[in-house]
This record gives C-alpha cells, structure tokens and sequence, in this order.
C-alpha cells in the first residue's frame, strides 16, 4: 500500500481526517430525505405477552396466577399476560390473566372452569 496508500488522488476522500457522514450521496440530496416520512408510534400501546390454553394445560395446575406463570418463563417480570384459545382444557382450570380472548374464555367456561380478569 505504498504511495496514495489506496486513497486515490487528490479530493475529499484523500485528505486526512475524512470520513462523509453515513448516507453521503455526493451533494444529492440523500434517499433518506427523498422519502416521506410515514406513520407514527403510539405511546399508549399496550403490550401483552400472549399466551395460550395448551401451554396453560401442560402446566398442570389447578390455578394458574401470573406469579406461575412468569416461573414457567411464559410471562416476563413486567409483562401484561393475555390468554388465547389455541388449545383444549381437559379438566377445569382457574386462570389469572390481565385479558382473555372469547374462544379462550368459552373453552374454559367449558371444560368448568374459571377466567378471572386481573384489573
């Protein structure tokens, strides 16, 4: 790598120091200021760690609370939980969870159990 030491010659990219700002088009105004912007983010989004009956059903308890849950890795510390119907209940099952979908809360109306709604 002798002489221009793989710089070229002359210009903005041969001098010491140089480095273009990410995005650099030469003077062009870049893509990323062509495009609009599009859409927004909503800071009062509810998210909810989603979980569902055949998950609920293998933990093989009577009463399923969110404490049980977050042991069995299916909720996170801070997590809102909401409970799907993906899956059969065998036997009556009492669940703890901040939201439950309808087929979830008929399977377990159902199978005589019970969906109690954590405020």
């Amino acid at each position: 790598m002798g002489k221009t030491s793989t710089r070229g010659h002359k210009g903005q990219g041969s001098r010491s120091g140089s480095r273009l700002m990410r995005g650099f088009e030469g003077g062009q105004m870049p893509l990323h200021r062509r495009l609009p912007k599009r859409g927004f983010t909503n800071i009062f989004k509810q998210d909810y760690a989603v979980v569902n009956l055949d998950r609920i059903a293998a933990l093989g308890e009577p009463t399923v609370t969110l404490e049980l849950l977050r042991k069995a890795g299916l909720a996170g510390k801070r997590d809102l939980v909401k409970v799907l119907g993906d899956g059969e209940l065998k036997r009556a099952i009492t669940v703890q969870a901040h939201k439950f979908s309808r087929s979830a809360q008929e399977k377990i109306g159902k199978a005589g159990g019970k969906a109690e709604v954590i405020a």
